[in-house]
């Protein structure tokens, strides 16, 4: 069985970004519903998976992620963005899937990690 894993990181500070509040929606038709809320430790990673056992299953799910929370706890101007939503597509139950997330205040990036 699969799970569902994410971390982030600060291109522009060079090091991971924490205490990044999360939130996992599952998304059906134009619905969405929290499945799941975490914040990111000291590595940038949660200390679990955000989605796994029964509960991880296919579909169109979305994560959340505070940005503008997390560089203003850095006295840092982020007036670009507020929150990064990221919509994604479980395909396969048996797989696990990794989100990573790579931010500055005025962009980011992200791919399908392993």
């Amino acid at each position: 069985m699969g799970k569902l894993t994410t971390h982030i990181l600060d291109t522009s500070m060079g090091c991971p970004a924490e205490r990044v509040e999360i939130k996992l929606y599952k998304r059906n038709d134009s619905s969405l519903t929290l499945i799941n809320s975490a914040e990111t430790n000291r590595d940038g990673r949660c200390n679990e998976p955000l989605l796994s056992g029964d509960a991880f299953e296919e579909g169109c799910y979305e994560l959340e992620f505070n940005i503008d929370q997390y560089y203003a706890k850095k006295d840092i101007d982020c007036p670009f963005l507020k929150d990064v939503v990221i919509r994604f597509y479980i395909s396969n139950a048996d797989e696990s899937y990794h989100v990573p997330l790579l931010i500055s205040p005025f962009g980011y990036s992200t791919y399908r990690g392993s």
